[in-house]
């Protein structure tokens, strides 16, 4: 898979983001920002106009609703737009009325925060990106063209000319960059808010998370079973038949077939302790994420650097999911990826986590193939947590995570 932000790709691999759409896809971002904005400013001019010199005969009221609403359908434009340079979709915050009709819709539209929000943001587009958007263009691209074509003498031709292609260079890095800058600040404003995604919605996160919660709890209860009974009677079993084969006589076939067991008991040992790490690592609990990420380096089957720095204990809903998070990455470097070496990074940021997992094989992942993250996709959105993976093929491949950290974690 891909980078799935533009911003990501050029992030990632700067040289092949140039021979991608990516470029294109931003472009295309800026000059369809640039062109809707000239238009929404011209219709919203009018609709502010008509409503100022029709209010005295009650019409104008209407234009002045519609210039109120009319954020709505600007922000609707831009969640679909915002796909060209970021493939996650983005939520609509608005909610059903709860009557049919238009007055419903009207009442509804009225009280939400999003109606509002929206609204600003279509005035900010009109009086500050649209102007980026188009300073961005014309600076990257008609500068460089401008110096090309400029009326010159013919000796200065090529000069100006070559000046022209130097300045043109950087202009997919500095078209792309502002698009994700662009992008990323159009979905913190537009994307809904915790209050806004509705009671039932809510009430089924909570339900994940209760449900995540038990299963947490079953996984420990495993693991304290596993630890406390079975492999105390292995142990013991091990040291009875060790105690055995030293009243044997020596080469004997009854020696012989307790040396056996009692390698067979070993082995069993072994296997169930890593089984046990597997349902929960008690390191985890006992000394956190770092030093649990750590002992995962030292039983992969490729060399792991681990980087992870956290100024203090995180909640364990969150460290929990992290460390599963990284423990299926592994796996999936040492069966698939055919890398020499792997990097895991972590960083607290105020009240989120920050994980990156990056291996230098042969690349081509794709979460959506059954690899297991998938199913850690799903276990992080229970933590409002984001995952993006970038892997294209030839590597690298990066893995990069974001656990939200607030005390409701």
């Amino acid at each position: 898979m891909h980078a799935r932000t533009a911003w990501q790709a050029l992030a990632q691999r700067p040289l092949r983001f140039l021979t991608s759409w990516w470029p294109w896809r931003s472009l295309a971002y800026l000059v369809s920002g640039v062109l809707v904005g000239g238009l929404v400013g011209t219709v919203v001019l009018m609709l502010a106009a008509a409503g100022l010199v029709l209010l005295i005969v009650l019409v104008g009221v209407l234009a002045i609703l519609a210039l109120l609403l009319s954020g709505i359908y600007v922000a609707r434009f831009e969640r679909w737009r915002l796909r060209l340079v970021d493939l996650d979709p983005a939520p609509d915050p608005h909610q059903r009325p709860a009557e049919a009709g238009l007055r419903a819709w009207l009442t509804t539209r009225l009280r939400e925060p999003a109606t509002w929000r929206e609204l600003g943001f279509t005035a900010l587009s009109l009086v500050g990106l649209w102007w980026m958007d188009l300073g961005v263009l014309f600076g990257a691209l008609a500068v460089p063209v401008i110096v090309m074509l400029s009326p010159v003498d013919d000796s200065d031709v090529w000069g100006l000319a070559i000046l022209g292609f130097v300045l043109l260079l950087p202009a997919p890095y500095t078209i792309t960059a502002w698009a994700g800058a662009r992008a990323a600040f159009t979905r913190a404003v537009l994307a809904p808010r915790d209050d806004e995604l509705g009671a039932q919605l809510r009430e089924v996160r909570a339900s994940r998370a209760r449900l995540m919660d038990a299963f947490e709890l079953e996984r420990r209860r495993i693991e304290r079973d596993l630890h406390d009974g079975a492999q105390q009677r292995l142990v013991s079993l091990s040291v009875q038949l060790g105690l055995a084969g030293l009243d044997a006589e020596p080469g004997s076939p009854v020696a012989r077939h307790l040396a056996a067991a009692q390698d067979q008991v070993a082995l069993t040992l072994q296997e169930l302790r890593a089984l046990i790490r597997g349902v929960h690592p008690q390191v985890l609990t006992d000394h956190g994420l770092a030093d649990a990420v750590g002992e995962l380096a030292t039983l992969s089957q490729v060399p792991v650097g681990v980087d992870i720095r956290l100024p203090h204990r995180l909640p364990a809903p969150v460290e929990v999911t992290a460390y599963y998070v990284v423990a299926e990455a592994l796996a999936n470097i040492a069966k698939h990826s055919g890398a020499q070496r792997a990097e895991v990074t972590g960083r607290l940021h105020t009240d989120l986590l920050v994980l990156e997992i990056r291996d230098n094989g042969t690349g081509g992942a794709d979460a959506a193939a059954g690899s297991g993250l998938a199913g850690l996709a799903d276990r992080l959105s229970v933590l409002d947590g984001r995952m993006r993976l970038s892997s294209p093929p030839g590597g690298p491949t990066l893995l990069h995570v974001e656990v939200p950290c607030h005390s409701g974690s």
